[in-house]
């Protein structure tokens, strides 16, 4: 019998490419749609790790099957890590991911390219039964540019110039970025877990 597996999460884009980091594993991948589950877990606490390890345990509980929820922060150097955990509400509480963008390009104004690092980090948390869980971290390093560039992807994508690369996370296709991106990262060290469970 497959494994299941819920992917703790809302966001319909993270879901997309989640499953199509997983792909390679025979599992039973479940969103919260499908098992009609309707929660939004309040993020408050004060890293990418408490964060992670809340939702997923928080929607353990509800469905009582092993569950991975994640936490992203964009961490720039110019801003002294802002907006850091607080990167999906940095424009407010209910913010789009362009009114998120807007006010980091706002903020980085009169900033040069070469002051404009930043790294975005994730930490997933696997949470499998009761008090038992595993974490698994993703970095990937870059600059902001001074404009979004590219249509695909979303949250500050748009902005984010992977080093090594000349394209922004929109305009690299979605294979790509799944090999080297900070999400990427921290399932392909969750997916080689499983796979010597």
């Amino acid at each position: 019998m497959k494994r299941k597996l819920l992917l703790g999460t809302n966001n319909e884009d993270k879901v997309k490419e989640i499953k199509d980091i997983l792909k390679e594993i025979d599992l039973d991948i479940k969103t919260l749609t499908d098992l009609k589950i309707k929660i939004e877990v309040v993020e408050d606490r004060d890293s990418l790790e408490g964060n992670a390890l809340k939702k997923a345990e928080e929607m353990w509980k509800k469905a009582k099957i092993p569950c991975t929820a994640d936490d992203t922060g964009l961490f720039v150097d110019a801003l002294e890590g802002a907006p850091g955990i607080f990167a999906a509400r940095y424009a407010g509480k209910d913010a789009s991911y362009s009114d998120n963008r807007k006010k980091l390009l706002r903020n980085l104004e009169g900033i040069p390219l070469m002051s404009r690092t930043a790294y975005f980090r994730t930490v997933a948390c696997y949470y499998y039964a009761k008090g038992k869980y595993k974490l698994f971290e993703g970095i990937c390093e870059g600059k902001i540019l001074f404009e979004e560039r590219g249509k695909d992807g979303f949250g500050y994508d748009a902005v984010f110039l992977p080093n090594g690369y000349d394209k922004t996370f929109a305009e690299i296709d979605t294979e790509e970025k799944s090999r080297i991106s900070h999400r990427a990262k921290a399932f392909d060290k969750f997916k080689e877990y499983l796979s010597n469970q």
